[in-house]
């Protein structure tokens, strides 16, 4: 039953399908099809979404792939179907605009532009979606008045989890901050949020990533692939490991004896070590992904607005072209996000989109708002998606967060 309003077309006009991209079966990126399925009808306290834009994140590919030990791979199998997936819509980051809502929506109305994220719902790679006003399970905002919509369906996750984690590590000013894999989803909001928290900040990635890494704010930068932070001599106050693989006993030898141990994407044995560490000792170590809030991405709008968080868009594909994007990501040549373009629709007076520009960094303009404390949490500690990867996640459905 329709609860929507139906304001957003003339009555008898909308449209009772779609097109999405439906993943067919696990593995390579071929499961990923294009095709006409039935459009959403928003629910009385939802609203309904046209998707301008979504973006091609780590979760999705190791999803796709069952890229996870074996007991994740099991685990996913139940939930999503043993022998191939059931007619799941991958896609969690999107940007668009309101274009029905249900007779209880009181926050959003036809033609708001909004962004945000589904959670584990998924859902993205599509031209439609429903979630809810409040947004349980994912975050909902209006979107950055300075971004298109391909800049804003790059920052729900890897802000949101960013800001989870420094959160956890209490103040940051003038304390020594490492992270590893910085010039990913994640890691780039990371730096940036490290930044304006007053760390001095390392960064670690490949050596096509360095311009980047500088032009994000990192005062030190390591090439992975010419040296090990983790067999260096330097101590950090907190080291966080958005990629994590590296060494456990490393990584931990070159934090300092009060240091926290931010885990992105932990493994469990690495999970129980963590728990461990934090009994034992005075270090922290933190992992569970953070609970996906819709104020918190209010407050990143502020600060992208301002130009405080900038965005970096590598390369846009169509809708269409799916299976490219995501073979075109697990190469690992992007310099910053990859981003599918559903719609074609631009605000009045927008440029037109650039496809294809690379390591491109937006910056907005509106006066600086106050940025948010690392100890503010109204968004709490609970789980969602780690890493833009799904392993977090799932650690997270049975509530494993352990840092006091």
């Amino acid at each position: 039953m329709n609860s929507g309003t139906g304001t957003a077309w003339n009555e008898g006009q909308a449209p009772t399908s779609m097109r999405a991209v439906v993943w067919t079966r696990y593995g390579p990126p071929e499961g990923l099809v294009l095709r006409s399925v039935r459009r959403p009808v928003p629910s009385s306290h939802e609203v309904l979404i046209g998707v301008h834009a979504t973006g091609v994140a780590a979760g999705d590919c190791e999803l796709r792939a069952l890229r996870f030990s074996l007991g994740l791979r099991i685990f996913v199998r139940l939930l999503m179907g043993l022998a191939r997936p059931r007619d799941k819509i991958l896609g969690q980051e999107f940007a668009g605009v309101v274009r029905d809502v249900g007779t209880g929506v009181t926050r959003f109305q036809p033609g708001d532009r909004v962004y945000g994220t589904t959670g584990f719902r998924f859902g993205a790679y599509a031209e439609y979606l429903c979630l809810s006003e409040h947004a349980g399970g994912g975050a909902l905002a209006k979107t950055p008045v300075h971004l298109r919509d391909d800049e804003a369906a790059t920052v729900p996750t890897g802000a949101l989890e960013a800001l989870h984690f420094f959160r956890r590590a209490g103040d940051l000013r003038g304390a020594k901050v490492l992270i590893n894999g910085a010039g990913g989803g994640i890691g780039i909001f990371a730096v940036q949020l490290a930044k304006l928290y007053g760390a001095d900040v390392t960064a670690v990635d490949g050596p096509t990533k360095r311009d980047l890494l500088r032009s994000l704010g990192a005062d030190q930068i390591l090439d992975y692939t010419r040296e090990e932070f983790a067999r260096s001599a330097e101590s950090y106050d907190v080291i966080f490991d958005v990629i994590g693989k590296t060494s456990y006993t490393s990584t931990l030898g070159r934090l300092t004896p009060d240091g926290y141990y931010l885990l992105g994407n932990p493994r469990v044995s690495t999970m129980l070590r963590g728990i461990w560490t934090s009994c034992t000792s005075r270090r922290t170590v933190v992992f569970g992904a953070a609970r996906q809030s819709s104020e918190d991405l209010a407050q990143l709008r502020e600060l992208l607005d301002s130009g405080q968080l900038r965005t970096v868009v590598d390369r846009t594909f169509p809708l269409e072209d799916a299976a490219e994007a995501h073979r075109y990501f697990e190469t690992g040549a992007a310099r910053g996000r990859v981003v599918l373009l559903v719609r074609s629709e631009q605000r009045p007076g927008e440029p037109g989109r650039e496809a294809g520009k690379l390591g491109e960094v937006r910056r907005g303009t509106a006066p600086v708002p106050t940025v948010p404390e690392p100890g503010d949490s109204p968004g709490g500690n609970s789980a969602r998606e780690a890493r833009s990867g799904v392993a977090g996640e799932l650690a997270n459905v049975v509530e494993l967060d352990l840092a006091p």
